[in-house]
């Protein structure tokens, strides 16, 4: 197709700024989990948009934080290596900010050192006043020059077809990179164990979600007496300490039951199927620094 454009866009910023929410809110389906909590995003997503004359694929990382553990390594690395070969960088802070802080300070270093084109969105717009708005972005443009610099609400939406303007004019003419029904490269195993594990982290205290993993045990498609299709799913939550088992699980059953029932119910709109989810807790101390985990969600050499 002549004049058509194509290219790898990349979403950076620090954790809980609004990357997922934007993501989801551009592609038209959720396939990047959102909670209020810090390190939601744990391994690279791509999500692909079709557009008349375009194809941008939006890859959303790690959020930016302080790393502890060898997971957190490998997600802060995650981010900052994806910089090397994309086409176009979308750099998302907080409106709320006043100044540019330590971790957005670290990722205008690696745009920088990255050199490449970069648009920067101002999420969160609504909670600031229009002068506070002004200063930030007169503080962040003389750091860089951005292609745009772009006030948006990643929930709203509003401002989408702004952005993707912008986008396309960044980009250079390509191929289609996937089909036109394609929108992540995420398989179903691994959207059943980001589904689960968000639902975790919407129910559970604060001292427990992110010493969570989630992994599928089993996903087998078979049929009810009745004759239609059903997933039959058992997925295992690891935590690091029995007594976040007892919180996982609450009084009864109640708190693993509210987590699973709640998980169904997205899993099946999302696979336009029927889903008999099990669900099970485990203690695997430490399992954040266990390299055979850890490997699952590295996405670099």
């Amino acid at each position: 197709m002549e004049n058509f454009k194509s290219g790898f866009v990349l979403i950076l910023g620090r954790t809980n700024v609004g990357k997922s929410s934007f993501l989801n809110s551009v592609i038209g389906e959720k396939i990047a989990i959102m909670a209020n909590k810090p390190q939601t995003t744990r391994t690279q997503i791509k999500g692909i948009l079709n557009r008349e004359n375009s194809q941008i694929i939006f890859l959303d990382t790690p959020g930016i934080h302080k790393p502890k553990t060898k997971l957190s390594q490998v997600m802060v690395q995650t981010a900052f290596n994806s910089a090397k070969d994309v086409d176009l960088i979308l750099f998302i802070i907080e409106a709320t900010s006043k100044e540019i802080g330590k971790g957005d300070s670290l990722i205008l270093e690696k745009i920088k050192e990255a050199g490449k084109k970069t648009i920067l969105l101002i999420n969160k717009i609504d909670l600031v006043k229009k002068e506070e708005l002004l200063n930030l972005i007169s503080i962040y443009s003389k750091e860089y020059d951005f292609e745009a610099v772009i006030p948006i609400s990643a929930r709203k939406g509003d401002k989408n077809e702004e952005v993707l303007t912008e986008i396309e004019k960044c980009l250079d003419e390509g191929p289609k990179y996937y089909d036109e029904e394609v929108y992540t490269d995420q398989t179903v195993k691994t959207i059943v164990e980001e589904v689960i594990r968000e639902k975790a982290l919407k129910f559970l205290n604060d001292e427990v979600p992110h010493g969570i993993y989630v992994e599928v045990d089993k996903l087998k498609k078979s049929k009810t007496k009745e004759d239609k299709k059903i997933f039959n799913i058992d997925a295992i939550i690891y935590c690091e300490r029995n007594s976040h088992k007892g919180i996982i699980i609450g009084k009864n059953g109640s708190k693993l039951k509210q987590i699973g029932t709640s998980a169904r119910c997205e899993i099946e709109k999302m696979l336009g199927e029927k889903v008999n989810l099990k669900t099970f807790v485990k203690v695997r101390k430490d399992w954040q620094d266990e390299d055979i985990i850890v490997k699952k969600f590295k996405t670099y050499d």
